[in-house]
C-alpha cells in the first residue's frame, strides 16, 4: 500500500481577500518553531500506533502545503523532509537520481514531492537549495496575470513575478512546476481572463488547476459581497454566468494545447498528473502533519488544532494535537465515492461502487441522466463534460 503525506504551513505573508483558509500573518520567529513541531510530530507519529494499519505502507507523494510553505528557510524544509525520510518508508528511486529532472511518468518514478510556492518569494538560492532538499515539483500560486486583479485581491506578487518564478524554476532543474488561475476574480474581464490564460500557456508548466472564485462568509471578499458591500473591489466580481464562460473558455484552449483534463479543477500535460491529489480524489490513505492538517487511514478521518500557537504548545507538552477522530460510516463513504469519484473526468465504475455498498443506484441517477447532467461512457457513470460548471448541484441532487 501506499501513502500519501500532507504538511501545513498555515503562515501567509498577507491574507487574500478571497481566502478562506485556516492560515494567518505571524512573525518570523514563530516559523522555526513551528517547523522544530512538525519534526517532533512526525517522531511521535511512527513511534505511536496511530496508524498501526498503515505500518506497512511506503510513501509516495509528499505535499508541502498552505499558507505559504515557500516562506519557511529552506533548511526548516529539508529538516522535515529529512525527519520524513527518516522515520518513514519511502518508495524511494535510486540513489543518484536527479529528482528535479527525472520524468515523473517513468515506470519506476521516484515519489512525487510537491512544493506550494508565492511567485515573489522565489529566489535562485531558494529553487536550488529546494532542488537539494529533494522537492521534485513546484505548484506556484498565480491566480491571474493581471496586476489590478493581484492587487485587489491581496496578492503580494505581480505579473513580472511570475515569468521570473518560472525561469528561476527552470534553471534550478524543476521539470514539473504547476500553477493555478482564479475564474471570477475583483476586476477580472473577459478580456483579461484570456490574457491570464495565453500567459500561462506561454510558460507551459506541466500542470494547470483552474479554480471558480467562492463566495462565501468565509472571506472578507465572498462576506462583502453577500452583504452588498463594496470593499475589495466586491461590486466588481464578474457573475456567475461570466465565470462559467470563462472556465468553459480556458478548457477548449487547454485542450487545444494538449492538456488533459482530469479533474474538474486539473489539467496536466501526459504523465504529469498531480499524483498526491488524485489519492483525496480515489480515497486512499494520506497522513497529514501542522495544525489543521486532515488525515485519513480508509476507515478514519481526524485532524490537528488549527490554531498553529496552540498546535506549537501541544506538541511541546507531549499532548496529542488531534482535534477529532471520526469513524466512516458506509453511507458517508458512499457518498464520498459517489461525489469524489465523479469530479474525475474518466467518472466511476458504476457496477463496481453498487457492489461494494450493496446499493442500486440507477433511481438516483436516472433523472440526472435525463437532464443530460449524468452520462455512462461504456461502464462508467460520469459527469456530461458540457455542464461541468454545475457538478455542485448535481452531487446536491445525486446524494440528496
Amino acid at each position: 500500500m501506499n501513502l500519501g503525506l500532507y504538511i501545513q504551513v498555515p503562515f501567509c505573508q498577507t491574507k487574500c481577500t478571497y481566502c478562506n483558509f485556516h492560515t494567518g500573518v505571524v512573525a518570523r520567529e514563530k516559523y522555526a518553531p513551528y517547523a522544530d513541531a512538525v519534526r517532533r510530530e512526525i517522531a511521535e507519529l511512527a513511534a505511536g500506533g496511530e496508524i498501526s494499519s498503515l505500518r506497512d505502507a511506503q510513501v509516495d507523494t509528499v505535499y508541502f502545503g498552505g499558507g505559504t510553505p515557500s516562506l519557511l528557510e529552506p533548511s526548516a524544509l529539508a529538516g522535515i523532509l529529512d525527519a520524513l525520510r527518516r522515520n518513514l518508508a519511502f518508495a524511494d528511486s535510486a540513489e543518484g537520481d536527479s529528482v528535479a529532472e527525472r520524468p515523473l511518468n517513468a515506470v519506476a518514478a521516484p515519489p512525487e514531492i510537491t512544493l506550494e510556492a508565492d511567485p515573489e518569494t522565489i529566489t535562485p538560492e531558494k529553487a536550488e537549495a529546494w532542488v537539494a532538499a529533494g522537492f521534485n515539483r513546484i505548484s506556484l500560486g498565480v491566480q491571474s496575470f493581471n496586476d489590478h486583479e493581484l492587487q485587489a485581491a491581496g496578492r503580494m506578487h505581480r505579473r513580472a513575478d511570475i515569468f521570473a518564478a518560472a525561469r528561476i524554476l527552470r534553471e534550478a532543474g524543476f521539470r514539473n512546476i504547476s500553477m493555478d488561475l482564479i475564474a471570477g476574480l475583483a476586476r477580472q474581464t473577459r478580456a483579461s481572463w484570456e490574457e491570464s490564460v495565453a500567459r500561462i500557456l506561454e510558460i507551459r508548466p506541466e500542470h494547470i488547476s483552474i479554480y471558480l472564485l467562492e463566495i462565501d462568509e468565509g472571506s472578507r471578499l465572498g462576506k462583502e459581497s453577500l452583504a452588498g458591500g463594496s470593499r475589495y473591489s466586491a461590486e466588481a466580481i464578474p457573475s456567475d454566468d461570466a465565470m462559467a464562460e470563462s472556465y468553459e473558455s480556458a478548457c477548449a484552449r487547454l485542450a487545444d494545447a494538449g492538456y488533459e483534463h482530469y479533474e474538474i479543477s486539473n489539467w496536466g500535460m501526459p504523465g504529469f498528473r498531480s499524483r498526491h491529489n488524485l489519492k483525496y480524489w480515489r480515497r486512499e490513505p494520506y497522513i497529514g502533519l501542522g495544525a489543521g492538517a486532515h488525515s485519513f487511514d480508509g476507515a478514519r478521518r481526524w485532524s490537528n488544532v488549527h490554531d498553529s500557537a496552540k498546535y506549537v504548545t501541544c506538541i511541546e507538552s507531549g499532548v496529542s494535537p488531534r482535534e477529532q477522530i471520526e469513524p466512516v460510516t458506509a453511507q458517508q463513504a458512499l457518498e464520498e465515492e459517489l461525489f469524489l469519484g465523479l469530479r474525475q473526468l474518466e467518472g466511476i465504475d458504476l457496477a463496481r461502487v453498487e457492489k461494494k455498498y450493496g446499493v442500486s443506484l440507477q433511481a438516483r441517477i436516472a433523472g440526472l441522466r435525463e437532464q443530460g447532467l449524468l452520462e455512462m461512457d461504456g461502464a462508467l457513470l460520469r459527469l456530461a463534460p458540457a455542464h461541468l460548471t454545475v457538478s455542485n448541484e448535481v452531487f446536491v441532487e445525486l446524494l440528496g
